[in-house]
């Protein structure tokens, strides 16, 4: 065996290429809420820290509550949305629930062409085939040595 030959890849069934394909997008979704919870975690410390320890931006407050608290509650907000997308409506709207809905729109555009097919057909119909008409005439056969 030669160290430059070609290697052949294994052959994976498509089925098991889809699920390890669907795997592996849950698992980058998880992977990414987690970063952003461990994100929303030091950013929401980090700004009780530059309120209360360092005193900037003591004097704004919102609604009667200091800025950092509504900050929070923003970003407490937007984590939410993030993990309802990746935990709840995934499972309603995942990978099944696209296929589904190509699945559907492919049979109405055929549906659709179908019916113009047919609508075609009847409004201009083809000419029926004409079989061509046998020639009488034989060719006679010249002789190769005479000149043209």
């Amino acid at each position: 065996m030669s160290i430059f030959s070609k290697k052949t890849p294994p052959s994976i069934d498509p089925e098991q290429r889809a699920l390890i394909e669907n795997a592996q997008t849950r698992i980058r979704q998880k992977k990414r809420l987690y970063r952003h919870f461990v994100l929303f975690l030091a950013g929401a410390i980090l700004m009780i820290i530059v309120n209360l320890a360092l005193g900037f931006g003591k004097d704004i407050k919102i609604f009667d509550t200091d800025w950092f608290v509504w900050g929070i509650l923003l970003w407490t907000f937007f984590f939410l949305v993030h993990g309802i997308n990746v935990f709840v409506l995934n499972r309603f709207m995942g990978k099944e629930w696209e296929e589904e809905q190509l699945n559907i729109l492919i049979k109405k555009q055929q549906d659709k062409i179908a019916a113009l097919e047919e609508k075609v057909a009847v409004e201009h119909p083809l000419p029926e085939k004409k079989t061509p008409i046998e020639s009488t005439i034989t060719p006679t056969p010249t002789d190769p040595n005479t000149p043209l």
